[in-house]
C-alpha cells in the first residue's frame, strides 16, 4: 500500500512541476529580432533554410485569437518583407501554413524575451524547434540558459542551436 502511496504522489508531484507558466499576453506583441533557433533537423534553420526566419513584429489580433507575425526570409541573400496570420487552435497554440502545416506553440514571454515552439510538417516529416526572440539583438546569459532549458523540456537538441542574428542584415 505504501508503494502505491508514493508512486501517486510522485506523480502528482511531477505533474505539478510541468505545469506550464501561464503567458501574459500584453507582453507578446511588439517588435522582436530572432536571436536565436535550433531544430531536431538542423537543414531547416541554417542559413538559406526554408524556416530560417528574421522576425521583427508580432500582433495580436482579437485579443491574440490571431497573431499577427512580420519577418524576412532569405533568398539568395534578398531579404523578403513577409506577414502570416497565426490562427489560434487553443490556449497559446496556433496553426499557420509556411513551409508547410505549422503549430506555433509561445511557451515563454517577459519583457525582453520571447519563445516560441514550433513543429512543421512539410508533406514528408515533422520538425521541432523553437525560435528565441528578445527585444533588443542578444540575450543575457540567463535568457540563453532559460532558452537552452526550453529546448531540452520541448526534444530539441542544444548542440542544433544557430545564432540567427549574426546573419540578420534585414532592414530593421
Amino acid at each position: 500500500m505504501k508503494v502505491v502511496f508514493l508512486t501517486l504522489l510522485c506523480g502528482l508531484v511531477g505533474a505539478a512541476q510541468e505545469t506550464p507558466a501561464e503567458i501574459d499576453p500584453s507582453k507578446i506583441p511588439g517588435e522582436w529580432r530572432t536571436i536565436y533557433a535550433a531544430a531536431d533537423n538542423k537543414d531547416k534553420i541554417v542559413e538559406g533554410g526554408p524556416l530560417r526566419n528574421y522576425y521583427r513584429r508580432v500582433e495580436c489580433i482579437n485579443d491574440c485569437e490571431s497573431l499577427s507575425i512580420t519577418f524576412y526570409l532569405k533568398d539568395d541573400g534578398t531579404c523578403l518583407l513577409l506577414t502570416e496570420v497565426a490562427k489560434r487552435k487553443e490556449g497559446y497554440v496556433y496553426v499557420i501554413q509556411f513551409d508547410g502545416t505549422n503549430t506555433l506553440e509561445v511557451i515563454h514571454v517577459s519583457e525582453n524575451m520571447l519563445v516560441t515552439y514550433v513543429e512543421n510538417y512539410d508533406g514528408e516529416r515533422i520538425t521541432k524547434m523553437t525560435e528565441g526572440l528578445a527585444k533588443g539583438t542578444s540575450f543575457t546569459q540567463e535568457e540563453l540558459q532559460k532558452y537552452q532549458q526550453l529546448n531540452s523540456e520541448r526534444g530539441v537538441p542544444n548542440e542544433n542551436i544557430e545564432n540567427v542574428i549574426e546573419t540578420d542584415n534585414c532592414p530593421p
